[in-house]
């Protein structure tokens, strides 16, 4: 499908790419790991066409459709978000288009050679209409949208409304509709939350087409890749498998290089040893020759590169606070006629490093906000503990940087120099040399993420509140980050769609879900236990937990978020409760049960209707009789019409059926 062959790519006098070749075949779901600043994003931008190589070759295969996410969407405007999606499938929505036209054209035509050829027409846009999925676009348009976090009320949102990564969702949603033969995904899951996360696995798990991503969540890769290209130094070396597979094969190769390469100079230093030694005796002239000539032809073996430098930091010491570090109590946040929180009460303590967890749109950012002190609240109150400071890191943190300044003078405008060394400083975050005259703007997007953190750190905190604090580092510097939090020794509250991260860090669960905040004091492996599903099913990432009463509560109805002190209802009287609300939510999955076999069942009779409408449509002979055309036209697009709110009804259904069944495990 795609072959690379010796491509190089130099961007002034820094190489990036240098004699790098592979193949992409159909099928293979590839993912493109290496350090920030290697060139993966340029790889992608060579293949996609955007650019083109300084050396080598990028073959395409004839007639193959290159489908690119790249980091940054162009905005756009004046089309709704399913309209924005459904534009995507070109060649199906111009059909459809040419085949509403020649309907039209059917009513408006009289018997004759005329309405004869239009029948014609309709037949064959018709026929093609059918190969390329068209009846059932909308609705797979539909689902992708939803997997990806869209509520049905915001599929006729202009685009031009929705913030970046939103767009962004919209363009992924695009390419995924379109179903190229290859997809190339730069960093897709950076805009993402988690249940939009694990949809996006599964989805590409089943994807027919081949795939490149750039990505740095392990569990990402190990979930969706069966290959993987480490791009370092220039180089790109492939290995079978997923990343897991990747570490191990990587670290096996570079021991066979060192221990190749240990033996290659073992038998130099012996053939040098005999050249020195017989150099200017006459009888060993003609082997000494010999043995030159060989080193000469000699490849040499190459030691592995040293261990590649990653940041290296710690949180400063934060003074230490009072106990409580936080509490909001009875607050309330509105956006205009939608009420967020009403109520909310939940209290944090010293130490506990939080994650956020929970639905798409369900106030994880706006609490993490109001936690923050970045929004006020609409009423209620938010109460700092003795002696805390609160830090804020989010997207706009980046967004925020001032792309004039040079690196070292964006960090030295919030340092004391007198106590702290900015260049120093920088060097803990890879920002060496001549890196620290670099222009902000010309930063890529992992070098901005970390100058960003290194100013987050010229203050000491002890409440650090971070939204998706991950997002464009490499897996090196995210195994720093993952180890500079779990040492810190203030409160961390997160929100991050990289599940590595909440395994490692996370000693405190936060589900929060039609505006409470349900507080689980334990790890992640605690939250799925407690919610009774998989840490990987999508219904532990999407809240499907039991419904908390208004305010913040732990599991099992105990008010007390969590603290020590708190007291919930007796053993016996919590048993009793507990079998009723099984016993309701048995009924209630029964109820649904024979709710979604009957619409399961009138679902199949409408489809196969359709299909065989759809048969008739693609008949050549039908076109015969004009009248009896515009009557299965007509019933066609009744039937239609029937599918789709059936489907939303099976829809509306399952998902309660889930939750219930999620809710009936706990």
């Amino acid at each position: 499908m795609i072959t690379i062959s010796g491509v190089g790519r130099s961007h002034g006098a820094r190489v990036l790419l240098s004699d790098v070749s592979f193949q992409i075949t159909p099928g293979r779901r590839t993912a493109l790991v290496g350090p920030n600043g290697a060139g993966k994003t340029t790889l992608l931008g060579l293949i996609a066409g955007d650019e083109e190589p300084d050396i080598g070759t990028v073959n395409r295969a004839r007639d193959t459709v290159i489908g690119y996410l790249r980091q940054e969407v162009a905005e756009s405007a004046g089309r709704g978000v399913l309209d924005e999606v459904l534009a995507a499938a070109g060649q199906v929505t111009d059909l459809e288009r040419r085949m509403r036209q020649t309907e039209e054209a059917m009513a408006a035509s009289a018997p004759g050679d005329d309405q004869d050829a239009i029948l014609a027409e309709y037949g064959r846009l018709s026929h093609r209409f059918e190969l390329l999925g068209g009846y059932g676009l909308e609705a797979e348009a539909r689902r992708v949208l939803g997997g990806l976090g869209f509520a049905d009320e915001d599929l006729t949102r202009d685009v031009g409304e929705l913030s970046g990564g939103w767009m962004m969702r919209v363009a992924l949603a695009r390419l995924l509709l379109a179903s190229p033969d290859l997809l190339l995904l730069d960093e897709p899951t950076n805009h993402l939350d988690l249940a939009s996360v694990t949809w996006l696995e599964s989805f590409l798990s089943g994807y027919e087409g081949a795939v490149l991503l750039v990505s740095h969540d392990r569990d990402f890769i190990n979930a969706t890749c069966n290959r993987v290209i480490e791009l370092d130094g220039g180089q790109a070396v492939e290995y079978v498998g997923d990343y897991a597979d990747f570490v191990e094969q990587r670290a096996l190769r570079m021991d066979q290089q060192a221990a190749a390469a240990a033996n290659q100079q073992r038998r130099i230093a012996q053939t040098e040893r005999f050249i020195e030694r017989f150099r200017y005796k006459a009888t060993k002239a003609r082997q000494v020759q010999s043995r030159i000539k060989a080193l000469e032809r000699l490849e040499r073996i190459e030691e592995p590169a040293a261990a590649r430098k990653t940041m290296k930091f710690r949180f400063p010491g934060p003074p230490r606070s009072g106990r409580a570090v936080i509490r909001l109590s009875g607050v309330v946040k509105r956006y205009g006629s939608k009420t967020v929180y009403d109520g909310l009460d939940l209290i944090l303590e010293r130490g506990q490093k939080v994650a956020l967890v929970g639905p798409n749109g369900a106030g994880k950012s706006t609490l993490l906000k109001l936690l923050a002190g970045t929004l006020p609240p609409d009423a209620g109150e938010r109460i700092l503990g003795h002696n805390v400071a609160a830090a804020f890191y989010a997207q706009h943190t980046v967004d925020a940087l001032h792309l004039d300044r040079t690196v070292l003078q964006e960090l030295s405008a919030v340092v004391d120099t007198s106590k702290v060394n900015p260049r120093t400083m920088l060097g803990s975050f890879l920002f060496t040399g001549t890196d620290v005259d670099k222009r902000v703007a010309v930063l890529s997007g992992g070098e901005r993420s970390r100058l960003a953190l290194a100013k987050l750190l010229a203050h000491p905190v002890n409440l650090l509140c971070m939204d998706e604090p991950t997002n464009h580092l490499d897996i090196a510097s995210r195994d720093v980050l993952e180890d500079a939090l779990a040492e810190y020794p203030g409160t961390v509250v997160l929100i991050t769609h990289d599940r590595h991260l909440i395994r490692s860090v996370a000693t405190t669960i936060v589900e929060v879900r039609d505006g409470t905040a349900t507080v689980y004091p334990g790890d992640f492996e605690y939250y799925a236990a407690k919610v009774g599903v998989d840490v990987e099913n999508r219904e532990a990432m999407d809240g499907s937990a039991p419904a908390a009463v208004k305010g913040s509560r732990a599991p099992g109805g105990d008010s007390s978020a969590g603290t020590p002190n708190g007291r919930g209802p007796k053993p016996a009287e919590r048993k009793r409760a507990e079998a009723e609300r099984r016993n309701r939510l048995h009924r209630e999955m029964r109820v649904l049960k024979r709710g979604l076999a009957k619409v399961e069942a009138s679902l199949a009779e409408v489809e196969a209707e359709a299909a065989e409408l759809a048969r008739t449509l693609a008949d050549p002979s039908l076109y015969d009789e004009a009248e009896k055309v515009k009557e299965v036209v007509a019933r066609h697009e009744q039937v239609k019409d029937r599918a789709a709110a059936l489907t939303d009804e099976w829809l509306h259904l399952s998902e309660r059926a889930e939750a219930a069944a999620a809710r009936a495990q706990i």
